[in-house]
């Protein structure tokens, strides 16, 4: 268990209680962190992803208002080093003019000092596709395992997951229900708490 790293935003049921000595879920309110680890964190993504017109649609929950908590994690990232997920395509992106992060592979560095990727967790172990974007500051990058799937090329072991990947008319695949989909593979979750915890107290900035 790393214990100079802090998980941000994190499902008490998850991975991260076991791999980070100090984690923040809902209840106890990742806004308020406040230091001095570096972090991993998962702000919620229902009010960023290629799913938030539909929810604004549907339920009246305006896109990007999530209640500052994207911005609380991109700040702590930025303040104390780390690394913050999201869905690929999410809005969070243009909205906090993040650099975009190319689909064939490799960091794409942006005027902020910070650097994001395109990483999909299927080669992590998920069952899912899952399309992920990473954004990274004060740590120094590692490679990935890098490369865009089609839906296509993705089967027969990657299933569909609740919120994505479309088929064709007619075609049968299983699907995750919205947990399973959330979850990180360990490899993965492991990962990005070794990216964190290159972080130093010399390298974070404010």
């Amino acid at each position: 268990m790393r214990t100079d790293v802090s998980a941000l935003f994190v499902d008490p049921r998850g991975l991260y209680p076991g791999l980070v000595a100090d984690w923040w879920d809902e209840k106890r309110d990742a806004r308020k962190y406040a230091g001095p680890n570096p972090v991993v964190a998962h702000p919620p993504c229902s009010r960023w992803c290629r799913l938030a017109g539909l929810v604004e649609a549907r339920w009246g929950h305006k896109r990007g208002e999530d209640g500052g908590c994207f911005k609380s994690a991109l700040t702590s990232v930025r303040r104390f080093g780390g690394v913050l997920e999201h869905p690929a395509y999410s809005d969070a992106w243009s909205a906090f003019d993040l650099p975009m992060p190319p689909t064939g592979g490799g960091w794409q560095a942006g005027f902020c000092g910070g650097c994001a990727c395109y990483v999909e967790q299927h080669r992590y172990g998920h069952p899912a596709k899952k399309a992920t974007w990473l954004y990274c500051f004060g740590v120094n990058p590692p490679s990935l395992k890098w490369g865009f799937l089609s839906d296509n090329e993705a089967q027969p072991t990657a299933l569909v997951s609740w919120c994505g990947n479309r088929v064709k008319n007619g075609e049968v695949r299983p699907r995750l229900g919205k947990r399973a989909a959330n979850h990180s593979p360990l490899a993965f979750a492991e990962l990005l708490v070794s990216i964190a915890a290159q972080a130093k107290p010399a390298r974070r900035a404010v």
